[in-house]
């Protein structure tokens, strides 16, 4: 007895206590370009034995992952620094809108450091810097795949950075730089470990995801031995030998995509493309310093489908350019008719800082930009609609994202996380998040299916 209670306590020192690790707040903001780098600087800091907190009160500084494409992400990243500063006090920010000049010092001195994107390096020696880290061999292990944000049934898989294209309206080449495509046996090997630690859908990203490779003039790498060419084609069919779903972000609608139609009528990659076309009219095509016309876009649409009958085609919009007359936004909504899209987006052109569109005559009041992204989305509504209707009494696979009471909500072929439909599978309160599921489709809305298990 006289060995216990408050002489035990004595005892206590002469065990090393373990130091408290030190622990950040992460906010990521914009695309998920933005999000892969994100992922790559969190699985630096775990390497390194930092933790994550989920909250501003319980870290030790914060890192805020901005946007800056437009207006509107601009006014939410400097929204997002100062709502980390007045809750925690301690910020790093990088990402583009890091890029832009003095911007987030002018708005927010207070912040510890600025870096731009694709910069896990500079954020890493800052967070050094300011948050130095404890050395422990146990909490330095990671995963092989990294930390992620994305749930553990997808990811992204971020092939290249920057762009070659000189769009009037994009500053990504000044923020991001020039194409540089990732060595295709890094790409592969990274798939691969994502693969096996359970993702069963990789959403293929880039800025130009149609100019893979030709930066490094379609070099030949090596994955599992194999010679690979660092090529589209080579990349996505290699992809389809992991047994996963694989969907295709940001294609430009360029010649060689005709050539991905047969691995998706094998079932290689997903019958799928998001691929942003813009405008239909030729003259504002060119003001925007975008290939193709409206024509050859269609004849390529077209033969897309006569290869691929299934396919699912996402595209981007913007209204309201600089010098758009009327009977020019009235040839987009015809070539919406023609095309017959299955899902569209569709935004008001914004005057992004540092874009050469802002210099162009005819610029249009705000209210009549955003009045077109109006008629334009509605207008899509009904061919959307039609568009889903054709699935009604089909039966579908589906990757259920979430179970709750009102059954299963779950994603087919056609829709990529976040910003396609859902299917919602009103029976399927058994099934499990990442499974996937065959259901028959019951009805439909403008954007979502409602389906029933088969």
């Amino acid at each position: 007895m006289s060995g216990r209670g408050p002489r035990a306590a004595v005892a206590e020192p002469v065990r090393a206590r373990k130091a408290k690790p030190p622990t950040v707040g992460f906010v990521s903001l914009g695309c998920p370009k933005a999000t892969v780098d994100a992922e790559h600087i969190l699985t630096r800091m775990r390497a390194e034995g930092y933790e994550i907190s989920p909250t501003y009160a319980g870290a030790d500084l914060v890192v805020v992952n901005t946007c800056g494409f437009i207006d509107a992400a601009v006014a939410e990243s400097l929204d997002a620094i100062g709502e980390a500063l007045a809750e925690n006090g301690k910020v790093i920010v990088t990402g583009c809108l890091g890029a832009k000049g003095d911007i987030v010092r002018a708005t927010h001195p207070k912040v510890l450091a600025v870096t731009g994107p694709h910069a896990a390096q500079e954020v890493m020696d800052a967070v050094h810097e300011h948050l130095p880290p404890l050395h422990d061999p146990f909490v330095d292990l990671v995963p092989e795949q990294g930390i992620r944000l994305t749930p553990e049934h997808y990811a992204y898989l971020k092939i290249s950075e920057g762009c070659n294209h000189r769009c009037s309206f994009c500053i990504i080449p000044a923020l991001r730089g020039d194409l540089v495509s990732r060595p295709i046996g890094d790409v592969m090997r990274e798939a691969e470990a994502l693969v096996n630690s359970g993702v069963r859908e990789l959403l293929v990203i880039s800025q130009d995801t149609s100019a893979y490779g030709v930066d490094v003039k379609y070099r030949t790498g090596f994955w599992e031995g194999r010679p690979l060419k660092t090529r589209l084609y080579d990349l996505c069919n290699a992809l389809g030998e992991l047994d996963v779903w694989v969907r295709l972000h940001y294609v430009y609608p360029y010649p060689n995509v005709d050539d991905l139609m047969p691995l998706m009528a094998e079932g290689k990659i997903l019958p799928y493309l998001d691929a942003p076309f813009q405008h239909a009219n030729a003259r504002i095509l060119k003001l925007m310093k975008r290939p193709a016309s409206s024509e050859k876009v269609l004849d390529r649409i077209a033969a897309w489908r006569r290869a691929v009958p299934d396919l699912t085609l996402r595209s981007t919009f913007i209204t309201g350019f600089p010098g758009e007359t009327e009977r020019e936004f009235c040839e987009l909504l015809d070539f919406l008719d023609e095309a017959r899209l299955d899902r569209v987006g569709a935004f008001a052109y914004s005057p992004v800082d540092g874009a050469t569109a802002n210099e162009l005559p005819g610029a249009l009041p705000e209210e009549v930009r955003e009045e077109r992204r109006l008629r334009l989305m509605q207008h899509q509504e009904d061919i959307s609609t039609q568009r889903l209707e054709t699935k009604i009494g089909r039966t579908l696979t589906v990757l259920v994202d979430d179970v709750d009471e009102d059954g299963a909500m779950a994603r087919s072929m056609g829709d990529a996380p976040e910003i396609d439909g859902l299917v919602y599978v009103t029976d399927g309160h058994e099934l499990a998040v990442g499974e996937f599921a065959e259901v028959t489709v019951t009805d439909c809305d403008v954007h979502d299916l409602y389906a029933q298990l088969a």
